[in-house]
C-alpha cells in the first residue's frame, strides 16, 4: 500500500482506498488525526516524536528509524501516517506477515525514494532471512542482491536512498535484540485513561456529526478498555441505535441500551470475556485451570483466549495467571455475582486441572 502524505494533501489522502475497503474503513480514515497536535493522549511519546522530527527537519535529513510498540488499537498506524505528514514525505505500508522471503523485502527497499517512510506493521513476524537483510539496509542503506546459486553465487551490493523505517509491534518481546538495537527511537504506547477516551469520542462525534450528551460520552469511555479503536467502534454502534430509535440527541439511556444489545457491560467486558470468566468460576470453581482446558470450555481457540480475552481480564484484576494455571480473583467472582470461596488465597498454590 502506498500513500503520499504531503501536508497539502492530508484531507484528500485520508479517504484513499475508502471505496475499496467500505464505509467502516472510510470512517476510520476520517477519524484519524492528521498531525501530532490533533493526536490525543500519549503525551510523552508525542513530545519525544515532536523533538525527533523537528531536529530532522532542521538538519534537512530523514528522521531516525522508529519502533512503536503497544497493544492493538492505540494508534501505531496513525502515528506512522502522522510522521509522514509532518515530514511531508511519502509513506509505504506493508507488514511482517506479507513478506514471505527476503526477496519481497529487497524489492520494496529498492523501490523506495529519498526520504520515504517505510511502515512495517507486525514487524516481529518478519521472516528471519528478511530480518537479516533489513539490518544492512537500516545501518548502511544498502542491500546485497545474491545472483546465482551454490559456489558460483555472487553478492551484488545495491545502494538505497536514505529512508525512515517505522516498525510497529504488539509483542515487542518477540523482537530480536539485533533488530531492536538498530532503531534510533523506541516508543511504547500505553492504554488511555477514561478522560482521554472521552476526548477521543467527543472529537469523533463532531467529525461524524453525532449529537450525543456528555454523560453518554463518559459512559462509552468507561467501557472502551482504554483503547481508542474500541471507543470509536462503540460510538458508531451507539449512533446506529440512536438512528433506529429516532433520537435527535443520544443520551445516557440510549447509550446503555445500545451497549447492552452489543453485549458490552459496565466494565467493558464483552461476550468472550464474560464467557471465559464465567467458565473459570462456575465450571472450575475459580481455578487453577490450564489455558487449553479453559479454551475448550468456552469453545474458542487457545490463541483467541490468550491474546484477546486474557490480557484485559488480567490487566483489570478479574483473573490472574499463575505457574499452576489461571485463577479467578475476588473481583472476578464479584463481577459475575458470585461469592469468592474461603480458600481463594490458597488457589495460587493448588494444582491446576491441566498444564
Amino acid at each position: 500500500m502506498y500513500y503520499h502524505k504531503g501536508k497539502s494533501h492530508v484531507n484528500e489522502d485520508r479517504l484513499v482506498g475508502s471505496s475499496i475497503k467500505g464505509e467502516e474503513s472510510a470512517v476510520e480514515q476520517v477519524l484519524r488525526p492528521a498531525s501530532l497536535k490533533e493526536f490525543i493522549g500519549q503525551h510523552r511519546v508525542r513530545e519525544q516524536i515532536d523533538v525527533l522530527l523537528t531536529a530532522a527537519r532542521h538538519r534537512g535529513s530523514p528522521a531516525d528509524h522508529i519502533l512503536l510498540s503497544g497493544p492493538p488499537g492505540l494508534g501505531k498506524t496513525t502515528l506512522a501516517l502522522i510522521l509522514a505528514s509532518e515530514m511531508s514525505a511519502p509513506i509505504r505500508i506493508t507488514s511482517g506477515p506479507a513478506i514471505t522471503h527476503a526477496g519481497d523485502l529487497a524489492a520494496i527497499l529498492s523501490s523506495l525514494v529519498e526520504g520515504e517512510i517505510l511502515f512495517l506493521d507486525e514487524i516481529h513476524r518478519l521472516p528471519r532471512p528478511a530480518e537479516e537483510l533489513l539490518y544492512l539496509a537500516m545501518e548502511d542503506f544498502r542491500v546485497d542482491i545474491i545472483v546465482g546459486k551454490g559456489p558460483g553465487a555472487t553478492a551484488i551490493p545495491l545502494s538505497l536512498p536514505h529512508f525512515t523505517l517505522v516498525g510497529a509491534t504488539t509483542r515487542s518481546g518477540l523482537l530480536t535484540s539485533p533488530l531492536r538495537d538498530r532503531f534510533g527511537f523506541t516508543a511504547h504506547l500505553d492504554f488511555y485513561s477514561d478522560s482521554e477516551l472521552a476526548q477521543v469520542i467527543s472529537r469523533s462525534a463532531d467529525l461524524l456529526d453525532i449529537k450525543i450528551a456528555h454523560d453518554a460520552i463518559v459512559e462509552i469511555s468507561t467501557r472502551s478498555r482504554g483503547t481508542p479503536r474500541i471507543a470509536n467502534r462503540l460510538l458508531r454502534r451507539v449512533r446506529d441505535y440512536g438512528q433506529v430509535k429516532g433520537s435527535a440527541l443520544i443520551g445516557i439511556e440510549d447509550t446503555r441500551a445500545a451497549l447492552e444489545i452489543y453485549e458490552v457491560d459496565f466494565a467493558g467486558l464483552d461476550r468472550l470475556d464474560r464467557g471465559v470468566l464465567t467458565a473459570l468460576i462456575e465450571r472450575f470453581n475459580g481455578g487453577p485451570v490450564g489455558l487449553s482446558t479453559l479454551a475448550i470450555a468456552v469453545g474458542e481457540e487457545v490463541e483467541t483466549v490468550e491474546s484477546v480475552a486474557e490480557p484485559f481480564l488480567v490487566r483489570n484484576g478479574f483473573m490472574a495467571r499463575t505457574p499452576r494455571g489461571r485463577v479467578a480473583t475476588a473481583m472476578g467472582f464479584a463481577h459475575i455475582g458470585r461469592t469468592p470461596p474461603a480458600q481463594l488465597a490458597s488457589l495460587f498454590d493448588t494444582p491446576a486441572i491441566d498444564a
